[in-house]
């Protein structure tokens, strides 16, 4: 009845928001959450002092999946946005709703 999956979450300047929800789903996520968050880190000010809050992206995918984003993700803007991402485990309830997912060849 249970599945574990992967949760990934991804918090960056909300100027990325649009290019990183397109990878999100162009890798294989059914679908996602987005969140307006605010918080401190160790770069200083960055773009979303001027632009409003930074956003939050979360998606539960299957390990597959979670690999293909996290790839695309730093190939793109890890070394030059203020982007920072993690992969969690997780236990799903609704099966049927994440079990088909596969990561695009």
């Amino acid at each position: 009845m249970n599945l574990t999956l992967k949760k990934v979450t991804i918090i960056a300047e909300r100027l990325l928001k649009d290019p990183i929800v397109k990878i999100v789903r162009e890798a294989g996520a059914s679908g996602h959450t987005l969140i307006a968050v605010e918080g401190e880190g160790s770069r200083g000010i960055n773009a979303s002092d001027w632009e409003g809050r930074n956003v939050q992206i979360d998606t539960i995918v299957s390990a597959a999946v979670a690999d293909a984003i996290l790839k695309r993700l730093t190939a793109k803007y890890l070394e030059n946005y203020a982007v920072i991402a993690y992969v969690s485990d997780v236990t799903v309830l609704r099966r049927g709703k994440f079990a088909n997912e596969e990561a695009p060849e």
